[in-house]
């Protein structure tokens, strides 16, 4: 397949998403992130995600029970999204941020994110969903 001009769909926390390509195990896709734009913080339900940003500079916050990072999203990073694991993104002031993601298994539908308090005011100003706060 060609890499699709517009995006296919925008995530629950915000994203722009192409989805590419799947299998039975896994899907992949392109999330990128406008410039000065905040994701909403999630948590997935069921899948693990493996990100490799390939343009632009942010940052993700990732926290997993006691563990707690936030870390530089540049071009060449490479990070993991295990299950439960709440997370949130955003990109610099001055430039998108975009990563091509495996999502293992499939994803299954806008119900596998569940909306949680992260570190930052997403850019739709919800810092968490009222009925889906966990």
């Amino acid at each position: 397949m060609s890499f699709p001009a517009e995006p296919t769909v925008v995530a629950p926390d915000g994203a722009d998403v192409r989805v590419l390509l799947g299998v039975p195990a896994g899907t992949m896709a392109h999330f990128e992130l406008a410039a000065g734009k905040t994701a909403r913080a999630i948590v997935h339900r069921t899948v693990d995600e493996v990100w490799f940003i390939v343009a632009g500079r942010g940052e993700m916050w990732r926290r997993q029970g006691d563990r707690e990072e936030t870390v530089p999203l540049d071009p060449g990073v490479c990070l993991t999204i295990p299950v439960g694991t709440q997370f949130q993104f955003r990109a610099s002031a001055s430039v998108r941020v975009a990563a091509v993601a495996m999502t293992m298994p499939p994803w299954p539908g806008a119900q596998e994110a569940v909306f949680v308090r992260g570190p930052w005011e997403a850019s739709d100003g919800e810092a968490v969903a009222p009925s889906d706060a966990a």
